[in-house]
């Protein structure tokens, strides 16, 4: 009788031990393939141009997922700091990840938090620029004209605005130190290759993209729309 109240008890600690929150490498190859076969379905690259940016991208969704699902290295680096500042919350708890959420007071489920919110209009708009951007190049470049219709009347390097928008709604919704640090690289990174690409349109079009670069903004739309590109 008494084994089997042991028995019982240890089947009962094992149904309440609650699930590891990190830990799990399955999850993370799954949303790193998952979302960088998204963003190449969106934009596909092209030139080798293409295959750094989307490659540096790719780096950042995997130091991402690792820490969301694999090793919180960021959350073992400042967990003396989190603990002091902020007692009684478990920062080795999945949810206590969303690191802005916890540190803002958001008492309730993070996903619905405000960050985590802003984070999920970002990315979806990130990702709608890169697939709407890529439809319009890809037709001017088959034409050999230049592309200034659609996201591209607005700002010369949607694709590459789609892709920083991306990764800073990755970063409200899960910050670390690693894609921290790797956040203003890679803005530098493709702002370094949008004035590559602007020297070869120049060489390509001349006065006509010139034109289109004057009434343009490269990556910030203006609240005011200048006058319509001239033929």
């Amino acid at each position: 009788m008494n084994e089997l109240i042991s028995a019982h008890e240890q089947w009962a600690l094992v149904i309440a031990e609650p699930e590891p929150s990190y830990g799990l490498w399955f999850l993370v190859v799954v949303n790193v393939l998952v979302f960088i076969i998204f963003a190449f379905s969106f934009a596909p690259p092209k030139s080798s141009r293409d295959w750094r940016s989307f490659g540096a991208f790719s780096a950042f969704l995997v130091a991402l997922f690792t820490e969301m699902y694999g090793f919180p290295l960021t959350i073992y680096l400042l967990s003396g700091w989190l603990g002091s500042r902020y007692p009684g919350i478990d920062f080795l708890a999945h949810d206590a990840g969303h690191l802005l959420e916890m540190m803002f007071g958001w008492g309730a489920n993070p996903h619905f938090g405000p960050f985590h919110v802003a984070s999920y209009v970002l990315i979806s708009a990130g990702f709608i620029l890169l697939g709407k951007s890529w439809g319009i190049l890809y037709e001017a470049q088959r034409r050999g004209e230049l592309a200034t219709s659609g996201p591209y009347a607005y700002v010369r390097h949607p694709q590459y605005l789609g892709f920083i928008l991306i990764m800073f709604g990755f970063l409200l919704q899960w910050p670390t130190l690693v894609t921290l640090a790797m956040f203003p690289i890679l803005v530098f990174m493709y702002a370094r290759l949008a004035k590559r690409e602007e020297s070869n349109a120049v060489a390509e079009y001349g006065e006509h993209y010139m034109r289109y670069a004057a009434c343009t903004p490269a990556f910030f739309p203006r609240l005011r729309r200048k006058k319509e590109l001239m033929p």
